[in-house]
């Protein structure tokens, strides 16, 4: 056997609950060629190790608590571009499942499943392949690849999606009225990745200037529009 095949898929795990991780790395452990490299409960420990370890595939669940893992999975893919996504969730909302699809994971698994499933699942996306389970198969794949899907899902909203939390936080110092050296400075970041981001947002949200990314951001709720208040309950 060629000792690349030897090489053990190296894991990355995200999910807020202890003991589940603890049954994954147990489960995952004693497989001959896996290994779980790291393991992160919110979405700043799993950026820093998908970017620190590098891993092959990253499990990760969508709950986490009062973070969205959906809309981690661009941040994920930014920071580990050779990382391959399973997505290991107990929600059963096809949309956030074909969510997830649409930015980047290449697996679903629900959690309820059995052990062997998820080995599965992990082998056969490491191989370059997709993975859903077969009662996730007509509510997503089947969707996506039928004629009128396309009607069903929201253009603007995978565009939002795909926004990085510091690309939100750029596009809400902008409709501030904050320039490039003033948005560097409130968030500690150089003016070189101020100009990155923003690239990065116009490529995103197909807008070419900042005037045109700050209507898109209020017609589209990215930011509250100036002075708006919320009715008081009296």
């Amino acid at each position: 056997m060629p000792k690349d095949v030897e090489k053990p898929i190296r894991i990355l795990v995200v999910d807020d609950h202890a003991v589940f991780r603890a049954g994954l790395r147990m489960i995952i452990q004693g497989k001959p060629l896996m290994t779980v490299v790291a393991e992160a409960a919110n979405s700043k420990d799993a950026l820093a190790a998908a970017a620190s370890e590098q891993p092959d595939i990253i499990l990760l669940d969508l709950d986490l608590g009062e973070e969205d893992g959906v809309t981690l999975i661009s941040e994920l893919r930014e920071v580990a571009k050779q990382a391959r996504i399973v997505v290991l969730t107990g929600l059963r909302d096809p949309e956030i499942h074909r969510r997830a699809v649409m930015l980047g994971a290449l697996g679903i698994v629900r959690k309820e499943k059995a052990p062997e499933v998820l080995i599965s699942a992990i082998e056969r996306v490491y191989a370059g392949e997709a993975w859903l389970d077969r009662s996730l198969i007509a509510n997503v794949i089947t969707e996506l690849s039928h004629p009128g899907a396309t009607r069903e899902i929201d253009p603007e909203q995978v565009k939002k999606d795909s926004l990085t939390a510091r690309e939100r936080e750029v596009i809400a110092c902008l409709a501030e009225g904050l320039s490039t050296h003033e948005v560097a400075e409130r968030l500690f970041i150089s003016e070189k990745t101020v100009a990155h981001h923003l690239g990065s947002i116009f490529d995103k949200l197909g807008v070419a200037s900042r005037s045109e990314l700050i209507v898109y951001a209020y017609r589209h709720q990215l930011v509250e529009l100036p002075g708006k208040e919320h009715p008081s309950s009296s």
